[in-house]
């Protein structure tokens, strides 16, 4: 009999190479098929009865010669603006401008950029830098000038103008090159009262839409199916099972010494493995969603993919010792979803079995309590700080004076970051024991 061919190991370069990549165009999928998502219900459902996509109307004003124009963002908010068309679909402009007083003649005009420029050179003007419509608040950059602007609809540079007393309005066809709206008086006198109002017409969008869609579907079809087959790859080296009285064990040892002032420059130092660190979130997100559907029927959690996404809670948990979680070593973490030696660690014991009704709402429903703390825990944003981040804050402004890493804030951070990890991994489906409303302080799991 033929001896069966025994496959070579599969190398952790290997799988992290599907991982990343994959985890990288399937958030490029996703990302394209969003914004396909996104402009196709905006060309069903927020165009008029001419087809025409219409700003609300919005008043301008300055004490200058001029209004101009600046930038025009199709994919968000129609607004008069400077714009570049390139040869290909039509595009239709309508715009409709109204003079703040009754006794003053308002002039309006699109012209190519370098012609308006030339002939407000010298001149006093504002450009619209920025239009947010709630609040309702316009933006301008001025440009000074001493000179006094020919009367606008003199000039034989506009390829669509209209002036007047009351509302006037013009209808352009976009043409090639760069091009930019005008408001000003129809006098050339300074001080501009005009309510304008910006409606574009590209009936091309649509189709646009859905070749956008089929792109981004593909394109997200290849990065998870990428991500599965590495999910799957078999570690080099498959892990040993170790004994533990926790499902969860979670555990760090405070280095020492530690330097002054590297905690300074670590956000830049572990960029690469932020960068990683994102696409591997994105893998793991899609092998979450794979081992749901696996728990539903076979009532397990696939072994390959289970130590794979336990490797990047891993990877993170070492990310974050190292940098803004706690900063409780100087050493450079590896690039490794498997255990090594440093000083912060992360396991998870393999579940044999699973419940497939806890699968269906503990992820969402029975971790709403836990959900709530933690994000006591880490909340972030604008004027907000996480309770881990304060201490960890604390820890590096004694680092920076004292030399020390305070063992009570130490404590501390290790068992908040424990209390996040166990809920991350509640979950992501990892096993069904409900995390206990405990904060185990310290390095090691299970004391207090």
């Amino acid at each position: 009999m033929l001896a069966m061919a025994v496959p070579p190991p599969v190398t952790e370069r290997t799988k992290l190479l599907f991982l990343i990549l994959g985890g990288l165009v399937t958030l490029a999928g996703f990302s394209v098929s969003a914004s396909a998502v996104a402009l196709g219900v905006a060309f069903v459902t927020q165009r008029d009865a001419g087809g025409y996509f219409t700003t609300p109307v919005e008043r301008y004003h300055t004490s200058t010669y001029a209004l101009v124009s600046k930038s025009l963002a199709l994919a968000t908010q129609l607004g008069p603006g400077d714009w570049a068309v390139r040869e290909g679909p039509p595009v239709q402009l309508h715009v409709q401008a109204t003079s703040g007083r009754s006794d003053v003649s308002v002039f309006i005009g699109i012209a190519r950029t370098q012609d308006v420029r030339a002939y407000l050179s010298g001149v006093a003007y504002d450009e619209v830098a920025r239009v947010e419509a709630e609040p309702s608040k316009v933006e301008y950059r001025t440009q000074s000038g001493v000179a006094t602007p020919a009367r606008p609809a003199a000039q034989s540079m506009w390829s669509a103008s209209a002036s007047g007393v009351g509302t006037r309005t013009i209808d352009w066809n976009a043409r090639p090159g760069q091009w930019t709206l005008v408001a000003m008086n129809a006098d050339g006198s300074p001080g501009v009262n005009v309510d304008l109002q910006v409606s574009m017409k590209a009936d091309w969008l649509g189709a646009f839409a859905q070749r956008l869609a089929v792109g981004g579907f593909f394109t997200l079809v290849i990065g998870v199916a990428a991500v599965i087959f590495g999910g799957f790859l078999p570690p080099e080296t498959p892990r040993l099972p170790v004994p533990s009285a926790e499902p969860i064990t979670l555990e760090a040892s405070l280095d020492t010494p530690l330097g002054r002032w590297l905690w300074l420059v670590k956000w830049l130092l572990a960029i690469p493995h932020f960068v990683v660190l994102l696409f591997l979130l994105v893998a793991f997100v899609v092998l979450t969603v794979v081992a749901f559907f696996a728990i539903l029927f076979t009532e397990r959690y696939p072994m390959a993919l289970f130590e794979t996404n336990v490797g990047i809670l891993r990877w993170g948990w070492r990310v974050g010792y190292y940098a803004y979680s706690t900063l409780g070593t100087d050493r450079y973490p590896p690039f490794t979803l498997q255990q090594a030696e440093y000083p912060a660690t992360f396991t998870v014991a393999y579940p044999e079995r699973l419940s497939r009704g806890l699968a269906l709402v503990k992820w969402w429903l029975l971790a709403i309590p836990h959900y709530i703390i933690v994000g006591v825990f880490v909340a972030s944003g604008p004027g907000r700080a996480g309770l881990v981040t304060i201490l960890v804050f604390f820890a590096a402004i004694a680092l920076l004076f004292s030399g020390r890493y305070p063992q009570g804030i130490f404590d501390l951070a290790v068992g908040l970051n424990r209390w996040i990890y166990r809920v991350i991994a509640y979950a992501a489906l990892m096993r069904d024991e409900y995390p206990p409303f405990r904060l185990d302080l310290g390095g090691k799991s299970g004391q207090d």
